[in-house]
């Protein structure tokens, strides 16, 4: 468990480490980065780097937590991995069936595998499910989502990395949308991310911007959030046309 600076959630939670790079998205992924890093810190859960391994000594983690929390699951992989078997995921929906105090937010990029398997799961109201789409290719993502029994189903359209012209939005409770941010981001479009915020503006869904990446992808070069010691402070400045959106999710 860690505090997290992700501006959606509060804390993360890996019973799962590793991943594979799956679309265009993963190009630059955080998650292998910060591995590397921890295995030559000598951190022991990552002595294997970014190969996907399980941790069922992280099951109980959740039961420690005296207060309430928000907690993005696996940050540090994705829990729909072929790899990772049906038993251990059922494992994890157990530990959060069990804590109904704690909200739980979990995102994969494997969409085919998180419906073919969706049924046999037990998704008590305190899981948030939200795959992850880059571009208009992978917009049947959010179709496949749709198709499953989470009572409340987001989207993080991050890094956005191109048009999205029509995301069937009928059955999503959230979308995130952000930039690329880190060594070599790839450029996001303001027409981009205003399409995108039309759309959950016509379906009346809530719409939370994360951030632009990097200052030279803002539109407004004084935008006061690329300021670190602004409150709202997020990489290369979060305001759209003037104004922060922060919505949260119509609870289903």
């Amino acid at each position: 468990m860690a505090e997290s600076t992700i501006e959606w959630t509060e804390l993360t939670w890996n019973p799962v480490t590793g991943c594979k790079k799956i679309s265009p998205g993963c190009k630059f992924c955080y998650a292998e980065v910060m591995s590397r890093r921890l295995k030559a810190m000598g951190v022991e859960k990552y002595k294997n780097g970014f190969k996907i391994k399980t941790h069922p000594e992280s099951l109980n983690i959740p039961f420690t937590w005296k207060k309430p929390k928000v907690v993005f699951v696996n940050s540090m992989s994705d829990l729909f991995h072929d790899e990772i078997s049906l038993e251990f995921i059922k494992a994890v929906f157990s530990v959060m069936n069990a804590t109904p105090q704690h909200t739980y937010q979990v995102l994969t990029k494997r969409a085919d595998r998180l419906l073919l398997i969706a049924n046999e799961l037990n998704w008590t109201s305190n899981i948030w499910m939200g795959v992850s789409i880059e571009n208009e290719k992978y917009v049947q993502r959010v179709t496949e989502l749709s198709q499953t029994p989470a009572k409340t189903k987001f989207l993080s359209v991050e890094p956005l990395l191109g048009h999205i012209k029509n995301i069937p939005l009928d059955k999503i409770n959230w979308v995130i949308v952000g930039g690329e941010s880190g060594h070599g981001a790839r450029p996001v479009k303001h027409e981009w991310i205003e399409s995108v915020r039309l759309q959950c503006e016509n379906h009346n869904v809530p719409f939370f911007f994360k951030q632009w990446g990097k200052p030279k992808f803002n539109t407004n070069a004084n935008d006061p959030t690329i300021d670190k010691l602004h409150p709202r402070h997020a990489k290369g400045g979060c305001e759209l046309d003037g104004k922060i959106y922060r919505e949260l999710p119509i609870m289903a």
